[in-house]
């Protein structure tokens, strides 16, 4: 009986950033996983981009540096990257190919899963449901998070996006079903790593977070594998072991960016400001790999974080993971406080499969609904008040602004720490539209309204 036995080539042709180009190679295909031999016998690992004939383009998982061509050996595996997927990941911080960073020992799991994924059978999927409630009231009563949803965060430069990613992380929950996070961090600065991390270490301590973090000065092609590790995590959790999962992508500009630099290095045409023309199914990739099977408990819930250079929503990496995605929350500069959520640019398409009653509160559509037709009005005296000064506007306009500073005060305000109950966000929510006098709320039933109002009628 013959066994197989790997090749070694010694045919490295060429260094292009962070990939090498291997000549005279069999049988190899692509996403094949790969060892790479230094001339003083240290071990780097990559995986096969792109294949031609007997050309193999590698891409380098711990970058190039001190590689020389005459003295490098590659060794192809067979199969793609595979992980070990269970339970040992809870709890574990990892660097984003899954080494271990807090000091213990390599994760060790029930099954060698490809990080690549299974693609889901639309046939068995089933539509998201019931909420996934964050702690954040105005989240929670606008924009609530649904249970096999993709939703994406967009924020402006320089606005604390990654604080309300880890604050979501920290504190969501699916009032007592199994749940666990994994938040991946891609190309974050030290200080910021750091920043995550504390927000997460008592949810990581009690063994219910995955935290993999990959920093600006680590390499560019690890960023690439990032979120697919951290996605192949969450389906064995999911759709093995049945849980529900929230995954946190954050930053997924800077996995855009990381995209754009290997096309450049592998001399593809670019489109749209230099990034790739597979951008869209790229992200695809990554973004649908959420939802529920049916006649399986777990979910998979995908949050992606993006920055937008220059405050800009028509970049190519917003504009597309809009397209993906069902729904956003915007970031807007325009909102002083934090968590900076401007309600009436954000939207979640599933939250009407995730409300109501038995899930959160009967009234929650209506008097979501009724706050952000408040908002709008409150917008318009603004704007009239800037040309003509408050005081010419009408007293039901007044009653507008009043309610306006309200929602700004009592639901949207929120410390960075604080986790607020379902049951408190609907009691700051009544306060809100309670500065309205009662025949202007014409979208909440008698019935709501008699339990819940609490102004002058």
């Amino acid at each position: 009986m013959k066994v197989w036995a790997p090749v070694e080539y010694t045919g490295v042709a060429e260094l292009r950033g962070p990939l090498i180009v291997v000549q005279g190679t069999r049988n190899v295909g692509w996403d094949e996983y790969a060892t790479i031999v230094l001339e003083s016998g240290e071990r780097r690992h990559g995986l096969v981009l792109d294949v031609d004939r007997d050309i193999a383009v590698v891409q380098i998982l711990e970058g190039t540096g001190g590689l020389r061509i005459e003295a490098t050996r590659v060794t192809f595996t067979g199969s793609p990257l595979h992980i070990s997927a269970g339970t040992g990941w809870l709890g574990r911080v990892c660097n984003g190919r899954g080494r271990p960073l807090d000091g213990g020992p390599p994760i060790f799991g029930d099954d060698s899963v490809p990080v690549a994924g299974f693609p889901m059978n639309p046939t068995v999927r089933e539509p998201p449901a019931e909420p996934v409630i964050t702690g954040v009231s105005v989240i929670d009563a606008l924009t609530t998070l649904v249970r096999g949803q993709k939703i994406a965060i967009f924020a402006e430069g320089g606005l604390p996006y990654l604080e309300l990613a880890a604050q979501v992380a920290a504190q969501a929950h699916t009032g007592g079903a199994p749940f666990n996070v994994v938040f991946a961090a891609m190309g974050l600065t030290h200080s910021d790593a750091a920043t995550v991390r504390d927000i997460l270490e008592r949810r990581s301590s009690a063994a219910e977070l995955t935290l993999l973090l990959n920093l600006a000065d680590d390499p560019v092609i690890e960023r690439l594998l990032t979120p697919r590790i951290a996605l192949t995590v969450a389906e064995h959790l999911a759709f093995v072991l049945r849980r529900h999962v929230l995954v946190v992508l954050a930053d997924m500009t800077s996995y855009c960016e990381a995209l754009r630099e290997v096309s450049a290095a592998r001399g593809e045409i670019p489109a749209r400001r230099a990034y790739p023309g597979y951008l869209y199914s790229d992200l695809a990739s990554i973004y649908e790999r959420c939802g529920r099977i049916r006649g399986r408990a777990g979910s998979i819930t995908v949050l992606p974080v993006l920055s937008m250079p220059a405050g800009d929503i028509t970049h190519p990496v917003p504009d597309l993971t809009g397209y993906i995605t069902e729904g956003q929350i915007l970031l807007a500069r325009e909102v002083t406080s934090y968590p900076h959520i401007d309600p009436l640019s954000s939207l979640s398409r599933m939250m009407r499969a995730g409300v109501g009653t038995g899930r959160t509160r009967p009234e929650h559509l209506d008097l979501a609904a009724q706050i952000q037709a408040g908002l709008s009005r409150a917008r318009q005296a603004g704007e009239l008040a800037d040309l003509v000064g408050e005081s010419a506007l009408s007293p039901i306009d007044r009653r507008y602004l009043a309610m306006a500073e309200a929602f700004r005060t009592r639901l949207l305000v929120q410390r960075p720490d604080e986790a607020r109950t379902l049951e408190e966000t609907f009691d700051r929510a009544w306060d809100v539209v309670s500065t309205l006098p009662r025949s202007e709320l014409s979208m909440l039933g008698e019935e709501a309204l008699e339990a819940g109002y609490r102004g002058e009628s």
